[in-house]
């Protein structure tokens, strides 16, 4: 899956796969039966393995490391999204989470095994310090990078705000390697960004689920209906495409910007009438103006709740391709100074019933992007049915969910955006946009919940 890769040296951002949870916390409550004999027989064979690995293996194991990849093992015959978090990881989950992290603020991604820098990000130490676009990071306080994934390059270049980190970058057209020496600081995740299109269409690409998401996406709606007059202003492009999902909450919340009323999502879990929704309250932040959602293989979890919410109530048109089908909740239980178990719990259902666990949503307009002649035969699409032990779902097919996650990085060459634009503008026309209210259709591959 290609996708343009953007890493806010906090850590593999959230769904750096294009599978994040919709994440959020409970109490845990043992209501299963409790385990019989046959079970903790099982557990004493587990354990005279483990003593025999500890005292003979050829080499001295990390007990740690070998109880952590035991407990792992059995979560991820689960399903691909249940884990284990040790403590470090379980930080770096909320930080995530909560769209802030102490870093350098630059987008970054791989290339040729050193780490290049797609873009610096405005006002944040690496802008101040002279970092810039298509810089190449060799080495972090004197490590070559080559050797080390794009993960373990972040998590080395993240750290605590106010302490210092010296990056040795190969610049075209500098003779020599440049040494930049920048101090951390607090970076905010800017999950949602903006921009007027022409001088009539806002265009809101939301990137991502934290903390701020909402938050952003009614700072640019409210910035958008000011710089452009309500009589001029055609509507909205909603850009979900390549975005991994996050927080159930803001996916709420965001769907409920532009609803009115009517359910958003509702999620039912393992025991029968476990069945929780969320319903829109009165109010849309756009006043009723036309949208146009945005979706590719990139778009999971907490961005098909919103696509599948306005898609269902007939607010906005869904434009692009499948999405990749990322129908599962996790739910984040703490352990004290034990980390946290990321444990699947439920399964989220759209308002007309449908689970889009393992298929995905369907666009009310397909439009392709193809890929650029260099990535043409290299890359194949993929989806939530692809992943080893995904969970099947009710509405899964033989076709599978997912599709290419590309996005160009001109708009110009942006072939969905631009069909969105001449659609909301009218110099296109589709019997899909815009939808027909009141005309919720339920799947015959659905069922209701």
């Amino acid at each position: 899956m290609i996708r343009r890769f953007s890493m806010l040296l906090a850590g593999v951002g959230i769904g750096a796969l294009g599978i994040t949870a919709a994440n959020h916390v409970t109490p845990f409550s043992a209501t299963a039966d409790a385990a019989g004999s046959e079970t903790y027989r099982q557990l004493d064979i587990f354990g005279d393995i483990f003593e025999r690995v500890r005292s003979q293996y050829v080499n001295e194991p990390e007990e740690e490391k070998l109880i952590k990849s035991a407990i792992n093992g059995m979560l991820q015959s689960l399903d691909p999204h249940s884990s284990y978090l040790d403590l470090k990881e379980s930080g770096n989950m909320r930080d995530q989470t909560r769209g802030k992290f102490g870093g350098l603020g630059i987008e970054v991604t791989m290339e040729n095994e050193l780490v290049k820098v797609i873009a610096p990000i405005d006002d944040t130490p690496a802008s101040k310090a002279g970092v810039l676009s298509g810089d190449l990071i060799s080495q972090i306080d004197g490590e070559n990078v080559r050797g080390l994934s794009l993960a373990q390059a972040v998590e080395k270049m993240r750290g605590l705000v106010n302490t210092a980190i010296e990056l040795t970058i190969l610049r075209k057209g500098a003779d020599i390697p440049i040494k930049i020496k920048i101090v951390r600081a607090e970076i905010t995740v800017k999950s949602v960004k903006s921009r007027i299109e022409g001088d009539d269409v806002g265009y809101l690409d939301v990137n991502g689920f934290t903390e701020q998401t909402f938050a952003g996406l009614k700072a640019a709606i409210e910035k958008i209906r000011k710089d452009v007059p309500d009589d001029k202003l055609k509507g909205y492009v909603v850009d979900l495409r390549l975005n991994p999902g996050g927080l159930l909450g803001q996916a709420v919340s965001v769907s409920d910007a532009f609803l009115e009323r009517g359910e958003i999502v509702s999620t039912r879990g393992r025991q029968k009438g476990n069945v929780s929704r969320e319903s829109a309250k009165p109010g849309d932040l756009t006043q009723g103006k036309p949208i146009i959602v945005l979706m590719n293989g990139g778009s999971a979890s907490a961005s098909e709740i919103v696509a599948g919410a306005l898609q269902d109530h007939r607010r906005g048109t869904v434009l692009g391709t499948r999405s990749f089908g990322k129908g599962s909740v996790q739910t984040i239980i703490p352990l004290g100074q034990n980390g946290a178990l990321r444990l699947t719990t439920a399964l989220y259902y759209t308002p007309s019933g449908c689970s889009i666990q393992g298929k995905g949503i369907d666009p009310d307009i397909t439009v392709e992007q193809p890929l650029p002649e260099e990535l043409q035969g290299r890359v194949e699409a993929r989806g939530e049915s692809s992943l080893r032990n995904s969970i099947t779902g009710e509405s899964q097919d033989d076709t599978g969910s997912g599709s290419f996650a590309y996005v160009p990085p001109d708009p110009k060459d942006d072939i969905q955006l631009n069909y969105a634009l001449e659609l909301l503008r009218g110099t296109k026309t589709d019997a899909a946009f815009p939808p027909k209210a009141n005309k919720m259709p339920l799947s015959k591959s659905c069922k209701r919940v």
